[in-house]
């Protein structure tokens, strides 16, 4: 009964699984933990070894987690650099499109994550589905991209800091210890310290860009201090559209296109929501409304989010162009501060530039435990070392946090690169893998919706169902594969090595971990009616009924429930 450590489950049969009724007498005996964990390791006795990660995040934790818990610096700053390249109708298209790539890629994910909402999620859907190969690559893929964002958060957190007077007469070696110490702290004692710690995170970053919103509206109709009417005046004089390396039509459409993997850094990390899937109470309730949440983060969070800096400021604003040209701290390479600045609001740059400090340390608290997240579900998958299945009693991964919060240690190269620097070249490089990692999502779901075709399995009966499949997710695959190939076009005229090489390392990577393991372990594309759609879910089925309806008492209640 069940797998040895170290099979893959993509290579065992729904057979090998525990059966409906042992899964069910474990869960009524030794809790649900417990039964997911003999379930996924196939005996009671490895559970009780190696322990499991615990549903400590509620509903609350999962919807604001969908809503903004991974909402970093990539909207309040970076989306600068992009807006100066491309211009501002530029700015909003390039969100625009990348906005409904990413909603279709999270449509499919959220199918997958609903029907087995499994710890790490991503490479075990991949090597049950397509290929243990392409698990092994998409986990450790995921893994460095998770550790490398979580550097450049710190990094940007680091730059930040340094907006306000006598914090740059601080070594910025101290700020960095500071904020490692913190979100270690933060995925140390238990998954629910964590849950809270996004809540209070996401919350604040809600209220303040849908403030900054409000504000743009404001500013732009002739309510501010100076009450002029902006308009889209700046859609004019300069323009709407920047031509960028190039003239002309050609060159606007390039503007455009530079905007693509610059959103893609900024939607890096949407995906997390299904990962924190494996330690969700309740999933199969929560999880569907979460993945529904996502369409009104891309939409007013970052849709209308970069329509706004495109009627407030121009394209060619010296304190915008200067501060990036200059590498200013904090701030100051924002457009929302700079926005602000013009419109005469002095005391706003100051509240915004700590909002988006927390926003950098919440979405350096988020990477880690995703990459943590990401090593558990290696090992489950056996491409990773089985001490790292190992769980302290509140059901944390103590030995996967340690080595991905070991890799902060690249944040120090800040103190003689210059934070900015640093942060662009992290920038550019996660960029990329963020593309891979979706591109192999829409793969394996275009593996599971055959598997569940193949194995008689009516799509009908789902708890969750994403709309016009297989299609969606192949819109998503060629969307995300356009912009992996081409993405580096800025570095062929004139040719930049350094361009070039943080725009296509990901590539080789991802390639080289794949074929690999392929070559190391043998292992085989998953046929459609081999694939193991059915492991974990007896545990997952019989949990499903301990779990306590939310009755709303009043009104209050009900609105709230609504919204998380």
């Amino acid at each position: 009964m069940g797998y040895k450590m170290g099979d893959y489950p993509g290579d065992r049969s729904s057979s090998d699984s525990p059966t409906y009724r042992d899964s069910t007498r474990i869960v009524e005996e030794k809790g649900i933990g417990l039964g997911e964990a003999a379930d996924a390791y196939g005996d009671l006795r490895s559970a009780e070894e190696y322990g499991y990660v615990t549903r400590g995040l509620k509903s609350r934790h999962i919807q604001f987690i969908a809503l903004g818990g991974t909402i970093g610096t990539g909207l309040f700053l970076g989306i600068g650099r992009a807006f100066t390249q491309a211009g501002p109708l530029s700015l909003f298209l390039g969100y625009s499109f990348t906005g409904v790539a990413v909603y279709a890629m999270m449509m499919s994910l959220g199918e997958m994550a609903t029907w087995l909402p499994l710890p790490g999620a991503i490479p075990q859907f991949c090597t049950r589905y397509v290929d243990g190969a392409m698990g092994f690559a998409v986990g450790w893929n995921n893994w460095y991209q998770s550790s490398i964002t979580l550097c450049a958060e710190i990094s940007a957190a680091s730059l930040i800091i340094q907006y306000w007077n006598g914090a740059q007469d601080i070594d910025v070696a101290a700020w960095i210890s500071l904020l490692i110490v913190l979100v270690i702290a933060l995925n140390t004692f238990a998954v629910s310290v964590y849950g809270e710690a996004e809540f209070i995170f996401a919350s604040i970053k809600i209220i303040t860009i849908v403030g900054l919103i409000i504000f743009a509206i404001i500013i732009d109709l002739g309510g501010g201090p100076t009450q002029d009417r902006l308009g889209f005046r700046y859609w004019n004089d300069p323009g709407a559209m920047k031509a960028y390396k190039g003239t002309g039509s050609a060159g606007r459409f390039l503007g455009f296109f530079s905007v693509l993997a610059n959103a893609t850094f900024s939607y890096g990390g949407v995906e997390f929501v299904a990962v924190a899937a494996g330690e969700a109470k309740d999933p199969r309730r929560n999880m569907p409304k979460a993945i529904r949440r996502v369409f009104w983060r891309i939409l007013f969070f970052y849709v209308l989010g970069s329509l706004a800096i495109g009627v407030l400021i121009p394209y060619n604003e010296p304190l915008l162009l200067g501060a990036i040209e200059d590498g200013a701290p904090g701030g100051a390479v924002s457009p929302w501060v700079i926005a602000i600045y013009r419109a005469g609001v002095p005391v706003l740059p100051s509240i915004i530039n700590a909002v988006i400090l927390t926003s950098a340390s919440s979405s350096a608290n988020a990477h880690l435990y995703i990459g943590s997240r990401y090593l558990y579900a290696l090992a489950q998958c056996g491409e990773a070392p089985h001490f790292l299945l190992k769980c302290s009693k509140r059901g944390v991964p103590y030995f996967c946090v340690v080595i991905t919060a070991s890799l902060t240690l690249l944040t120090y190269m800040s103190c003689s690169s210059g934070a900015e620097e640093v942060f662009q070249w992290f920038q550019d490089i996660v960029a990329v893998s963020t593309l891979l990692t979706w591109m192999s999502i829409s793969i394996a779901y275009i593996r599971f919706h055959a598997a569940l075709k193949a194995q008689g399995i009516d799509r009908s009966t789902l708890v969750f169902r994403s709309p016009f499949q297989p299609y969606t997710a192949y819109f998503s695959l060629g969307f995300f594969s356009i912009i992996v190939l081409f993405s580096g076009f800025y570095a062929f005229d004139p040719f930049d090595g350094h361009g070039f090489v943080t725009a296509y390392v990901g590539i080789p990577i991802y390639l080289a971990l794949y074929a690999f393991w392929r070559i190391y372990k043998g292992t085989k594309f998953v046929k459609a009616h081999e694939a193991d759609i059915q492991s974990g879910k007896a545990a997952l089925d019989a949990a499903d009924a301990h779990w306590p309806p939310r009755v709303a008492r009043n009104w209050i209640e009900r609105v709230w429930f609504w919204i998380a």
